[in-house]
Parts: structure tokens; C-alpha cells; sequence
């Protein structure tokens, strides 16, 4: 069973969600967001008991902007703040919206392949 869309999602499923990934290659790069949430002043996840966080769907669309820009479309962080700075700070121009979509159906399709792949390993 998995969270209604709408629910908040723990620091674990936004890097899921983003597909983010650690220079050693695995994906426990929740400290890639803690540093974001540091360099970013507008990802605030709620913090609540033992300093977990907690994100909700703006956030992670947030999230999900800092990642295209950084990762895809290889700016800097100072390039990044000041899109991030501008008064249309959490709207997504049209194409960048689509480019992110598009991103996001290449990471699902990513791990719909692996899950083949591994199904027919086990064969």
C-alpha cells in the first residue's frame, strides 16, 4: 500500500522520488537535501519528533527543480538561487515542467527495467 500523493513523505521516499543518488552509487543521499535545505532557504520541511523530516508535495517539487537544474541542466548553485530568488520563484516555466516530467517517467522506466531484468535473472 503506498501514501496518497498528498500525504508528507519522509527525507527516504523524497530520494526515491527525485531518483537522487550518492557519488558511491547508492541512494542514500539524504544528505544531498539536508545540504540543499541548508543552500535553499525555500525547501522547509515540517521537523518534527527526532529531527525527522518531513516533505510535502511542494517541497518535493521544489526538490525535484533544484535536482533538474543542477544534475540535467548543470548549473551552479549561485545559478540556481537566483532562478530560485526571481518572484516566480515556485512556478515552473512551461518547458522546464515538461523536461522534469519527462525525467521523472525516464527514472520510473529505469527501475521498471531493472525489475525485468531482475525477474528473468531469477528465472
Amino acid at each position: 500500500m503506498s501514501k496518497l500523493e498528498s500525504a508528507y513523505k519522509t527525507i527516504g521516499e523524497v530520494v526515491e522520488i527525485v531518483g537522487l543518488k550518492s557519488k558511491r552509487g547508492d541512494t542514500s543521499a539524504t544528505h544531498t537535501i539536508r545540504y540543499w535545505e541548508k543552500e535553499f532557504k525555500q525547501i522547509k520541511p515540517k521537523i518534527l519528533n527526532g529531527n525527522r523530516r518531513y516533505y510535502d508535495k511542494k517541497n518535493i517539487d521544489l526538490i525535484k527543480k533544484v535536482h533538474f537544474l543542477l544534475k540535467d541542466q548543470g548549473m551552479t548553485i549561485k545559478g540556481v538561487k537566483k532562478i530560485l530568488d526571481n518572484d516566480d520563484t515556485l512556478k515552473l516555466d512551461e518547458n522546464l515542467n515538461k523536461s522534469i516530467k519527462a525525467y521523472d517517467i525516464r527514472n520510473k522506466l529505469v527501475k521498471i527495467s531493472d525489475i525485468i531484468k531482475n525477474l528473468k535473472d531469477n528465472k
